[in-house]
């Protein structure tokens, strides 16, 4: 949510240096960022809250649940009229009363400062490289809890915020800064970020310089850059290029902004363009014809390389390797891991994410309504919740996320009611399978079709299926396990849809039976990840093979879980919540196939739920 204001075409281009970290982040804007804690009150709720005095009848205690704000406000008041202040701070030579004991319950640095060190015996300190605006902020807040971040002052509210230890201030500039994001700024807040330890943001500075390098490069701060941080840049294999015909460029400029300082450089960064990936003709007509190359031996040789490379056939040229001959693998836009709904131990419309690069889990909009026991589906940029359990009824409805705003919508429901289904996504439809209706298993079937906003029934399964996994591998659907109300058992059994026939077809049966077991598809394999077989709650893991139509085992979980969320990502299996027969779970466990090992993610999710949907998605940038 950046308010920068966009360059059009070149006209704000290569204008000169930039030393400013937020490069064109306009000056004279409004507030863009307002932070509060969660026990501040604003003046008008002040005056209509009606008194929520309670006491406990069982203990006799009483709680003014106002109490703390007033003392709050009533000691900013008489620090503004500097009665029973005990220090004074100063900062560029301006006085700033305060009290003690409200700054060390705030602040770990003043804490640290009036118990241990000579400060404790001195009325006035000077805080040394302190703004004093941003002093006088940052004291405001800790008596206030509120803080207004601006263009104008992140920079030195962070500096001061980070040397003061008030790191929900440094977090809520990091927050702001995050949202300035822009290309001609965002490589002087990853130096700031850098400069300061402000991991997360750096973390999101650099996923936004790789995703954006290509416009990067066309502003002054790329110009400004060190000859070693160009290289840090160019030598990655994560830049997002059209082709290296840019990465090309940006050399050949960025020396031409200093020609004379810079042509020493000149071959170190060469060395890092990966010139045999351009075009015959462009090797020729532009980089052979580069007057910085004709007067250094070293690029030439890097040319005579590239030449060499077209000149190579088949086999030959695919085993020429050097580091200038492998493709740059970008990195898609960050992930996360979107937990959906489930039940804890009611229907919930809760919706939490877990950032995988940054390993830390955070809230998203609530779902419309209840839901648990519902199918995911990811169709283009949305993400579907498909029928389910509301607390009450089993449900046809559809509700539709949309990561870019963090809100929900609705779109048309399903033919029947379904709750413990299993739902797909198989040539551009959400296809919906088995599942219960509230009084008897299902086995139909049915598909969405998003162009014409509607839902067909498609054949139906040999047998019902409630609580069943579902998969696709090589365009075909798989059923896989589930409960059978009318014989009343646990399914070991798997069937196979064609939706170029409308058939299903058996394959072959799992070694064990499971209802519940989350699936999912790595490489191909079909994986059955848990799920019970009656009261017996299983932590075994079997793997599909359909070219050879055989299952077989693979490592255990750590954990007996079932009704988990299953969700491949990046060579990796995702298992998400569930429950063990006892109680719902809030671990994710990871499965690597290539040592069939399990690892059990640090963070686990804010809440033990079972009967969740879980999927994978861009972040929102």
């Amino acid at each position: 949510m950046s308010t920068n204001q966009q360059n059009n075409g070149n006209t704000n281009q290569h204008n000169g240096n930039n030393n400013n970290p937020t490069g064109s982040l306009e000056r004279g804007s409004c507030i863009l960022f307002r932070y509060a804690s969660q026990n501040s009150l604003d003046e008008s709720s002040q005056k209509q809250i009606p008194r929520t005095n309670a006491k406990d009848k069982a203990t006799g205690s009483y709680r003014n649940q106002q109490h703390t704000d007033r003392c709050f406000d009533k000691m900013n008041e008489m620090r503004r009229q500097n009665l029973l202040c005990d220090i004074i701070l100063v900062a560029e030579d301006i006085e700033i009363p305060a009290h003690r004991m409200v700054l060390a319950a705030c602040s770990p640095y003043f804490y640290a400062m009036f118990t241990g060190f000579e400060e404790s015996r001195q009325d006035r300190i000077t805080l040394q490289g302190v703004d004093y605006h941003a002093l006088q902020l940052l004291i405001e807040y800790v008596y206030t809890s509120v803080v207004e971040v601006t263009e104008e002052n992140v920079q030195v509210l962070l500096t001061a915020a980070n040397l003061l230890q008030l790191n929900d201030v440094r977090d809520a500039c990091c927050d702001y800064l995050q949202s300035q994001l822009d290309p001609s700024n965002c490589l002087g807040i990853r130096d700031f970020a850098d400069m300061h330890g402000c991991i997360e943001l750096l973390n999101h500075a650099d996923a936004y310089v790789e995703q954006h390098f290509a416009e990067v490069v066309q502003f002054d701060e790329f110009l400004n850059l060190t000859h070693e941080q160009v290289a840090n840049l160019i030598s990655s294999d994560r830049i997002s290029v059209p082709s290296e015909e840019k990465v090309f460029e940006c050399v050949v400029a960025w020396i031409n902004y200093d020609g004379p300082v810079r042509q020493q450089y000149l071959a170190g960064l060469m060395e890092y363009v990966r010139l045999p990936l351009l075009s015959q003709e462009y090797l020729v007509q532009r980089v052979e014809k580069e007057p910085l190359l004709k007067g250094d031996i070293q690029c030439k040789d890097y040319l005579i390389e590239a030449l060499k490379y077209h000149l190579l056939k088949g086999e030959i040229k695919a085993s020429f390797k050097t580091p200038r001959t492998i493709p740059r693998q970008p990195v898609g836009l960050p992930k996360v891991l979107l937990v959906i709904g489930g039940q804890a131990p009611k229907a919930i419309r809760s919706v939490e994410c877990y950032d995988l690069r940054e390993e830390k889990w955070y809230q998203a909009a609530e779902m419309p309504t209840r839901r648990c026991r519902a199918g995911l589906a990811v169709l283009g940029d949305r993400v579907y919740a498909v029928g389910g359990f509301n607390g009450s009824l089993r449900v046809r409805t559809v509700d539709v996320y949309d990561p870019a705003t963090d809100s929900w919508s609705t779109c048309n429901s399903m033919e029947a009611r379904r709750s413990t289904l299993g739902v797909a996504v198989l040539n551009g439809f959400i296809y919906a399978v088995g599942g219960f209706d509230g009084s008897t298993g299902l086995s139909s079937a049915e598909f969405y079709d998003p162009r014409k906003q509607e839902w067909r029934m498609i054949a139906s399964m040999s047998i019902r299926r409630s609580s069943v996994g579902v998969g696709v591998v090589n365009q075909l659907l798989y059923a896989v396990g589930g409960y059978d109300g009318a014989s009343r058992q646990c399914l070991a059994s798997v069937e196979r849809y064609n939706p170029a026939t409308d058939e299903w077809s058996q394959v072959a049966e799992m070694k064990a039976r499971r209802s519940g077991a989350g699936v999912g598809v790595l490489d191909n394999i079909l994986y059955a990840v848990g799920g019970h077989d009656g009261p017996q709650v299983r932590k075994s893991v079997e793997a599909y093979n359909p070219e050879r139509n055989v299952w077989y085992p693979v490592a255990d979980m750590s954990f007996c879980r079932r009704n988990a969320g299953v969700i491949a990502h990046d060579g990796l299996l995702y298992v998400v919540g569930g429950d063990d027969g006892t109680s719902n779970l809030s671990s994710v466990e990871v499965y690597c196939p290539e040592n069939d090992t399990w690892r059990t993610l640090t963070a686990s999710m804010g809440i033990g739920r079972s009967y969740a949907g879980v999927c994978i998605i861009d972040k929102p940038m």
